[in-house]
Parts: C-alpha cells; structure tokens; sequence
C-alpha cells in the first residue's frame, strides 16, 4: 500500500520546493537572531564616548602657536601673546524635561556605557569667546607691521581691532 499527504500538505510541499531558497535565509536570519549577543569579558572596550573625544581648548597653547605664527610676519620679531577669555569652551547638554503638575523638571540625558557608567550626551561643543589680546613684539611702532599684526590677530580670534593692543618691546 503506498503512503501519501493530505491534500493540505502536498500544497506546503509545492510551497516549500518553489521557495526553499527563501525559506533558508529566513531560518538563518532567525538563527542568528537567536544566538546571544556576547558582552562577555573578552568584548573590545567601547568607543570613547563623543564628550571624551571633544578637545579642550588650552589657553596657553593656544598663545604660544599664536606667537610662534606671528613671529614669522615680516618685521615683527619675537612675538608675545597674551589673550584674555570672556567665556571658555562650554559644551550644551541634552536635556530631558518632565512635567510635574506645574512645574517643570529639566535634567542632562545620561547615556549607559558598558564599564564606563553614564556620561551625559554632548549636543554641541561652543568655542571659547575672547575678550581681548595684547601683542608685544620689537616692530610694534611700525605701522605696516601693527596693521598685519591686527588683521592675523583679528582673524584668528574674531576679535575687533578695538580689542587689540600692539605694543613695541625690546
């Protein structure tokens, strides 16, 4: 006596030999959904987050390349720098604002790192604002080198010429 389907199977059966390429990569796919995902002890350590990677700004960096620089205009000299700060590099937070009947709850978005703890999430990295800027150089009375001198300063630090003082040192 010879075994056969039922007539619902044999459809499954013509489904599954038209489709079976299909079929596989679907239970691949779900295969490797299935598998754990790790987070073991030999996982690479997590990227430094993008408030780790953001430069500090440093001052005294900042004028000995800014010296260095314009030393190297024509006539000036030895340049020394000196730059005052409004405001230093600040960065924005995101905030989360909660409601609480009428009063309103802002505190920073926190971000889960696997060993490091939370760190806050960075929206934007603003740049620090000068006040003003003293330049001492040996061709500080030439007037050819003070403007030159004036527009560099300007320039890099988007302070008006109002800002500026280019003094004559030894």
């Amino acid at each position: 006596m010879k075994w056969s389907l039922p007539k619902g199977l044999d459809w499954w059966r013509e489904v599954l030999s038209r489709y079976k390429a299909v079929f596989l990569v679907l239970l691949a796919g779900l295969i490797l959904l299935l598998l754990p995902s790790g987070g073991g002890a030999e996982d690479e350590p997590a990227e430094p987050s993008a408030v780790a990677q953001t430069e500090q700004f440093d001052l005294a960096a900042f004028e000995d390349r800014l010296s260095r620089i314009l030393s190297q205009i024509e006539g000036a000299g030895e340049v020394q720098v000196v730059l005052t700060l409004r405001s230093g590099s600040r960065q924005v937070l995101a905030q989360d604002m909660e409601r609480d009947g009428e009063r309103t709850v802002t505190s920073a978005v926190t971000v889960g790192r696997s060993s490091a703890g939370q760190e806050v999430v960075a929206v934007q990295t603003l740049s620090p604002q000068f006040q003003g800027a003293l330049v001492v150089c040996p061709g500080g009375d030439d007037s050819a080198v003070r403007l030159a001198l004036s527009q560099s300063v300007a320039a890099l630090t988007g302070l008006g010429a109002d800002k500026i003082a280019i003094c004559k040192g030894n």
